[in-house]
């Protein structure tokens, strides 16, 4: 095991539970509580926080840790973008002030939010395991199988009646044409990661069947480093309707949001969401 190098806050806790992520497992090694899950197509990474100021990883994982949840960022530099005096995001970040935006791989974040419409969070780990278990190449660990997130090739080969046998109901025809369209080069992923504007970026995302505005900007923010994306759910929508006082609806209230909470507004909404989630 080795120790992996972050400026404080972090919870290991508060950022698995906080709706971006959704099939790590709970692992004890060497006596050490931790959990384990695949990124991607890799074998499995492990971490843990037996203290508030101490990560750990496996040798040989801890750059992939890091990166994976958002231990390379600080967010003293961060909470700078903030708006100033604004005590509802104070009150939010007081509450779960140890929480970091992950930056996944692509196709695992954007099919998983694809198939976390209108579901609770509960559910959509529920499909996650069943996909990756069903489609997923198998890993082990300390003697426990792990399943990395299936290709896109893999769902456009499975088809729409196959994957609806996963509880996926309607996301199962969005899934396998998302497939589909990566798997054919029609929809670039890499070109959508490495785009600088991020409505460009999120308009390519929405070309996909069954990618809305809150999907595709899921996937900038959780896993194409597009801090400034602001996705915009019924507990976000509730936050901002009775506490900032905003009637806005779609677009407007979209472009708004990310205008106030500026360059990381990505990082405002965990809060905000994770703070509503818990406490209203």
């Amino acid at each position: 095991m080795v120790e992996v190098p972050f400026e404080a806050p972090f919870s290991l806790s508060d950022t698995l539970k906080s709706g971006q992520l959704f099939h790590w497992e709970e692992l004890t090694l060497d006596g050490i509580a931790g959990y384990a899950g695949c990124i991607g197509d890799s074998g499995p990474c492990w971490i843990a926080q037996p203290e508030p100021g101490q990560v750990l990883s496996l040798a040989g994982q801890d750059d992939i840790v890091r990166r994976y949840f958002g231990l390379d960022q600080s967010l003293a530099e961060i909470h700078r973008t903030f708006p100033e005096n604004d005590p509802v995001l104070r009150a939010a970040i007081a509450y779960c002030p140890g929480i970091r935006v992950a930056r996944q791989p692509v196709w695992e974040c954007l099919a998983t939010f694809i198939t976390s419409s209108l579901k609770q969070v509960i559910h959509i780990r529920a499909i996650s395991m069943t996909l990756r278990e069903r489609y997923g190449e198998v890993h082990e660990l300390a003697g426990r199988r792990f399943y990395a997130y299936p290709d896109p090739a893999t769902f456009a080969s499975a088809g729409e009646a196959s994957l609806r046998k996963c509880a996926l109901g309607y996301r199962a025809k969005s899934l396998a044409l998302a497939g589909e369209a990566v798997a054919s080069g029609r929809v670039d992923l890499e070109a959508i990661e490495a785009e600088s504007d991020p409505v460009a970026a999120r308009a390519a995302l929405m070309e996909l069947h069954g990618v809305g505005e809150k999907i595709a900007n899921c996937a900038l923010l959780f896993s194409c480093g597009q801090w400034g994306a602001f996705p915009i759910d019924v507990w976000i929508e509730r936050i901002l309707r009775e506490h900032y006082r905003k009637r806005l609806k779609g677009a407007k209230l979209q472009a708004w949001a990310e205008r106030y909470f500026g360059c990381h507004a990505g990082y405002a909404q965990q809060y905000l969401f994770h703070f509503a989630r818990k406490t209203l």
